[in-house]
């Protein structure tokens, strides 16, 4: 009987060592440890699966801003381009009026030599025949002219020219002519 007991103890023992896993698991499942360790397995599951869907999200977003400031600068710099363009457009509109003001400038001053040399050459003529007339006719001649005209022309005179013309001028303008070439 000994052995009877025996076999059937190796027996119950062989069927609990088969048994043994499926209970052991039913049994840890409902255990505290276990479900705080399952959840623990859980939660860094959850939180490596979303640390890459964060970091992806994030990586994505900062793209998308990224985008945003390459698309702004591009927009900004395509704005500065259009105002070079116009700036440069402007300049060369400003050069060429520039340009033709200058040569505006460069026929009046051109004209103005001209009209003032053919005035000298006019006035040259009128002392020239001024000096061949007698002083009468001169002076009557010089009469007849405005105050400042003729002090202008007995500035351009040689001294015995005026000299001869001085007793038939009018005396108070001779005497202011005297009057400004002493104070001068």
């Amino acid at each position: 009987m000994k052995q009877k007991k025996i076999h059937v103890m190796i027996f119950l023992l062989g069927g609990a060592l088969i048994l043994l896993p499926y209970k052991l698991s039913a049994v840890l499942a409902n255990s505290p440890v276990q479900n705080e360790a399952a959840a623990k397995v859980a939660t860094e599951a959850v939180s490596t699966s979303q640390q890459p869907l964060n970091a992806t999200r994030a990586a994505r977003e900062e793209k998308a801003l990224q985008d945003a400031r390459r698309q702004q600068l591009a927009d900004k710099e395509a704005a500065l381009s259009a105002k070079e363009q116009e700036l440069k457009k402007l300049s060369a509109k400003i050069e060429a009026q520039v340009k033709a003001l200058e040569d505006s400038k460069k026929r009046l001053d051109e004209s103005l030599k001209q009209k003032k040399k053919t005035l000298d050459e006019k006035r040259k003529r009128m002392l020239t025949l001024l000096k061949k007339m007698r002083p009468e006719q001169a002076g009557q001649f010089l009469g007849k002219m405005q105050e400042v005209e003729i002090i202008s022309i007995l500035n351009d005179l040689d001294n015995k020219m005026v000299l001869k013309l001085i007793p038939y001028l009018n005396q108070p303008m001779v005497l202011k002519w005297i009057k400004d070439n002493l104070n001068s």
